[in-house]
């Protein structure tokens, strides 16, 4: 639900976008780390926020970090 987020943030768009893993932390709704793949041999974290209903629904993408691999640890500032 972030894809969009993400392809503006990086103003372009990958060939492929597919969550390998990700961890969870509660706080005023639920933070989520995710690693996702974009190309081949090319990952990237992001840092997503998922709000209290009503007011915030939709995730939010908070922040990204780019250049990752497949065996880099999950951990997203």
């Amino acid at each position: 639900q972030v894809k969009l987020q993400f392809e503006v943030g990086v103003n372009q768009k990958p060939s492929l976008f597919k969550a390998i893993s990700y961890r969870s932390q509660v706080v005023a709704g639920m933070m989520y780390y995710i690693k996702v793949q974009v190309a081949a041999t090319e990952y990237v974290h992001l840092k997503v926020l998922q709000g209290l209903p009503p007011e915030d629904e939709c995730p939010a993408l908070v922040s990204f970090e780019t250049g990752k691999t497949r065996d880099d640890p999950l951990i997203c500032d």
